[in-house]
């Protein structure tokens, strides 16, 4: 687990997040409320398939090549205002939050983030971030026998150990 989990306001803009998961070097972050409540989760992920959006189009289908032209125009234009107007956080985070608390074991975290397709999960206490858990943490466990064997000693699943 990772502890001091840095969260991001919703107001701020696309263009902070980034400048904001670049210089942490992470790839996402909580959103936190004018309350500073988590409210939704933001990653590098959002940002690409923003962008990704704007500038791919609904395939062009059976449309006459001026039709087309005039398509592109229009995404055109759209895609110049657009950049106009300051994205936030808000528009592009995910609402839900995934957490668990921090004596769930391991195995249970595994199976969550697997199930979810999650690469970050947060762990709470009392409605409170403590920590994050993420993928990579996940990867340690494998690539550090001694992690693993603490990590499985403390697995209160039920399950046997692997013997391999």
């Amino acid at each position: 687990m990772t502890p001091n989990v840095k969260a991001v306001p919703q107001d701020w803009t696309m263009q902070q997040l980034a400048e904001f998961l670049t210089e942490n070097e992470i790839t996402g972050s909580p959103v936190c409320d004018d309350d500073e409540r988590i409210i939704g989760i933001v990653t590098l992920k959002d940002i690409a398939e923003f962008r990704w959006n704007q500038v791919t189009g609904e395939p062009e289908k059976e449309l006459s090549d001026d039709e087309k032209q005039e398509a592109r125009l229009l995404r055109q234009m759209m895609f110049e205002g657009m950049t106009r107007m300051p994205v936030e956080v808000r528009d592009i985070m995910t609402p839900s939050v995934m957490s668990v608390s921090e004596d769930t074991s391991v195995r249970t975290i595994a199976d969550i983030m697997m199930a979810e397709h999650l690469h970050r999960i947060f762990v709470t206490e009392k409605e409170a971030i403590t920590g994050i858990i993420t993928t990579y943490d996940m990867l340690k466990l494998v690539a550090e026998p001694e992690l693993t064997r603490r990590c499985l000693d403390g697995d209160d699943s039920g399950a046997p150990p692997d013997p391999q």
